[in-house]
Parts: C-alpha cells; structure tokens; sequence
C-alpha cells in the first residue's frame, strides 16, 4: 500500500502539489482545533507530500507557537520552534529542519494539536505512516504522558481509503484534512 500511494504522489507536478498546498491551508486554518491553539506540533512538507509551508506560516502569523520535529539519529523526535521559512536548514533524508535550539523530545506534550504526516487514513481514523516510526514515537509519548491533543492528519483526497493496516501501537487521529475537505473520525463524527 505504501509503495502505491507513493508511486501516486510521485506523479504530481508542482504546480498540482501547490495549489493542493493552498487549498490544504485554507481548509486547515478553519479547523477549531487550529484557531483554538496555542501551541502546534507540525511538520514541513518535502517532494510531493501534501504541502504544509503556507499553513506554517499563516499560523506564525497568528501568533500560534510552532513546534517542528528535528530527526534523530535512532529515528524519535526532537522538537524546536518555527522562526520562519529562512530559519529551516536541510538534514539527513532530505528533510528541512529548524536551525534554532532545540527543546528535546517531551516538547511536542505542549502542543494543542499534532499536525501528522502520513499516506493514508482509514473510515476509522486510522494512519498509515511511511513505517519509520517516528510519529509512532511521538503518539507513544503522548499516551504515556496523559497529553490528548487533538491528532490531525494532512493527505490528499484519493489518501483517505477504506483501510489501512493497523498495529498494536498505532493511534486513531481526530480528524484529516484534505485541500477538498475535512473529515472527522469517531465521537467527533457526530
């Protein structure tokens, strides 16, 4: 499944992953869980992932504290702020980073929402990541601590399916946020 949807991806131009990009901002910065926070865990977008700079940027703008994860060696997530789009510098897989200090990895229990990168999400609000493990990681953090920020994930419209593979670990999301849409999973539903 992940080799497909990636093989999806891999066909969008750019021009068809920012106006995608645009419209996911535009979608996302309408989500209560958005306009209600005071801190956000998020991520940048690289390649054709569904685009997350603009959104990164409008809730800068809103005054909202903007947590990004910086990779580790053992593939956990250190955490530190966004201070905008000239503070990010390139990492190991390609990724961009924020240059500033880092907050370490229990940072990420402060956020209101988590912004999660993925390739899918089943009718049961289910996530299928890239199978890294990392926002495993962070979902396991959060449990552990008693932290229940709202858990939102960013796709494309043909990435939300029918279902996904589930493990053990893995933990449903609140809602996911498309440039189409939004839709909510479980209690919130209804």
């Amino acid at each position: 499944m992940r080799r497909l949807l990636l093989a999806e991806r891999a066909l969008l131009t750019r021009e068809d992953v920012d106006a995608a990009a645009d419209a996911l901002a535009r979608r996302a910065l309408e989500l209560a869980e958005l306009a209600e926070a005071r801190t956000v865990a998020a991520y940048v977008s690289i390649g054709t992932e569904p685009g997350t700079r603009a959104l990164l940027d409008a809730l800068r703008d809103r005054g909202v504290r903007v947590l990004l994860p910086v990779l580790l060696p053992d593939n956990d997530l250190d955490w530190a702020l966004y201070e905008g789009a000239e503070r990010l510098e390139r990492a190991r897989l390609g990724l961009l980073e924020p240059a500033g200090e880092r907050l370490g990895p229990d940072a990420v229990r402060t956020a209101d929402t988590v912004l999660l990168p993925g390739l899918a999400v089943d009718a049961r609000g289910m996530r299928l990541g890239r199978g890294g493990g990392s926002y495993d990681r962070v979902l396991a953090r959060l449990a552990r601590a008693g932290a229940h920020p709202a858990l939102v994930v960013l796709l494309y419209a043909n990435e939300v399916v029918a279902r996904v593979p589930e493990e053990p670990h893995d933990h449903p999301v609140q809602a996911v946020v498309t440039p189409q849409g939004v839709r909510r999973f479980g209690a919130a539903e209804a």
